[in-house]
Formats: C-alpha cells, structure tokens, sequence
C-alpha cells in the first residue's frame, strides 16, 4: 500500500529548496477527545501481519510543515501479556481521485468498483509521504491514560469485507487500555494548503491489537467552507479501494459517521519557493512559477 506508485520529476542544474517554519510549533488542528463509540484497527504488514489502514481527513489552509502527532487508541492484549508499541508508521494521503486509478472505476457520482460502493472522497489508491519509527523518520512515546476503556463498537482484523458483504454491523465492543501515542517528525511532513488523510499505524508486541478511537463529527473546529469526511478503512484484501467505517460497516438505516481521535502540530510557511512534498504537480509547477518570478523581479531591478 505505501510506495507502489511514485513519480519523480527532475531540473537540471536548478536547486528547489524547502521552505523554513517562520514560529514555534503550535497546534494546526485536532478532533479532540474519543467518545467512546468506536475502536478501529490499524497497523502495518510487517512480520507477516495483515495490514490494516484505517484513516481520517484534515484541512491545511495554508502551506505547512507538520513537525508532530498525537493519538489516542486501545492496546489490547493478544497473548495475555501486557503489549507494547515497537513500531509507528504514519502516512499521508490525498482525497480520491488525486494519485488513484481512475479507470478501473465507473464514472462519476459513485465511483464504485467491484470491492466497494463508492469512492466519494476516500482518501487515494496510494499515500504521498510516509515516515515511520523503523526507518528512522519518527520517533514515539506511549503513555496510559486509563488502564481499562472500551469503546462500543470495533472493525477488528477479519472484519473488513468487499461488497455485497461490507455491512456486518461491526465487530463489536472492544476493550483495553486507552493510550495516548505522541510521535515528532524527525523529517516533517512539507504539505501544501488542501485536504488530506492520515493514516496511523501501530504494531504491538505479544500479539497485542492496536484500535484507533473514534471522536465526535462533525468536528466543530473544521474550517469553514470544508466538508468534515468520515473515517474510512482497508486491509490488504480490500487494497486499493477503502470502505467508510459508518456508512459501509456499521451500516443501518441511519448509518453512524465518525471522525478519529487525532492533533496535529507544526509550523506554517509564509514562503514556498520550491515543490512542497505532497503537492504533486501543480505543487512542482508553482514553485517552479516562483522561482521564475523571482529571478525576471530580480532581472528588472538589475536594468
């Protein structure tokens, strides 16, 4: 899922520098605190494990470098013994149909495909940037902040399934230790203004389960003017399309939403003179734009 699609554009002899944060780091969004009605695994493939993605969106309205994380899940027990994280990976995503395959898709307005219902603003086929504790781009802390909470419902592994089958109502309530995971950018994430998805995570170990904790949605703070998504989920099967947690899963005849629990922090950037990860091209191509700019302003001064 992350890193099978990339495309890399190159400039002879011209140097595209990152911008520099211009204030300390700050709180640049959050969802708040879980309310308890929904647990969702999330965790890496790594040592033979099934991937699991679960993810929710938010809004930069300006370009900005995101130095740090926080989140609030559940360690569950698996062997008996108490788990512990040994592996945080946090990836970024792009709404859909940004870097997806469009063409294996019905047109618009579903977007549906043969695993799913539709694809309406699912985060992409493939994340834009990743950073991860094993690879050195991340560093985490776990703390406990209680030692027993559960959460009404759950999609536990196995319990992610392509249509006619998606909706099963859930897994069921879920409980374990609510833990408060914060994680530092050593490479922060450079995202232009637009929307986004991020995605968490967690490998624990003694066979212990990750869940990501639902919070309240619509998220009151959401900028104005921005539609507030749903959290959406996939596993290795479902790869590359995604299924809304509420919606899909739980299903009903008023189906649920929910947002994750999550808070961002980092910096804005007041001047972008080169491509800002995660912009793509039109990213690429206004900073280039820029540099232009500049060079013709600085040209004319010249003469």
């Amino acid at each position: 899922m992350r890193g099978r699609l990339g495309v890399i554009f190159g400039f002879a002899a011209i140097s595209l520098a990152t911008a520099s944060p211009s204030v300390a780091d700050s709180i640049i969004f959050s969802t708040g605190n879980p309310d308890g009605l929904m647990a969702m695994a999330t965790q890496s493939g790594s040592g033979g494990q099934t991937q699991i993605e679960a993810a929710d969106d938010f809004v930069l309205t300006q370009a900005t470098s995101i130095t740090g994380a926080q989140f609030t899940g559940l360690f569950v027990a698996g062997s008996g013994l108490s788990p512990f994280a040994s592996n945080v990976v946090v990836e970024i995503y792009s709404v859909f149909p940004q870097n997806s395959d469009t063409g294996r898709t019905s047109g618009p307005p579903t977007f549906s495909t043969s695993l799913v219902p539709t694809r309406v603003n699912s985060p992409s086929d493939v994340s834009i940037a990743e950073r991860s504790s094993s690879a050195g781009s991340l560093s985490f802390n776990a703390s406990i902040l209680n030692p027993s909470f559960t959460a009404n419902n759950s999609v536990e592994p196995g319990g992610i399934h392509p249509k006619p089958g998606q909706t099963t109502g859930g897994s069921g309530p879920v409980t374990g230790q609510e833990v408060s995971i914060s994680v530092t950018f050593s490479t922060p994430f450079q995202l232009a203004a637009g929307h986004y998805f991020i995605v968490p995570e967690v490998d624990l170990t003694n066979s212990g389960q990750f869940f990501w904790l639902s919070a309240a949605k619509p998220n009151p703070s959401f900028p104005s003017g921005q539609t507030d998504l749903q959290t959406w989920i996939r596993d290795d099967a479902l790869d590359p399309d995604w299924l809304r947690v509420g919606t899909d899963i739980v299903g009903g005849t008023t189906p649920p939403t929910f947002n994750a629990s999550f808070t961002l922090t980092g910096t804005s950037i007041t001047s972008v003179p080169g491509p800002i990860v995660g912009a793509g091209l039109p990213g690429l191509l206004a900073g280039f734009g820029a540099m232009l700019a500049w060079y013709r302003k600085r040209r004319a001064a010249a003469v």
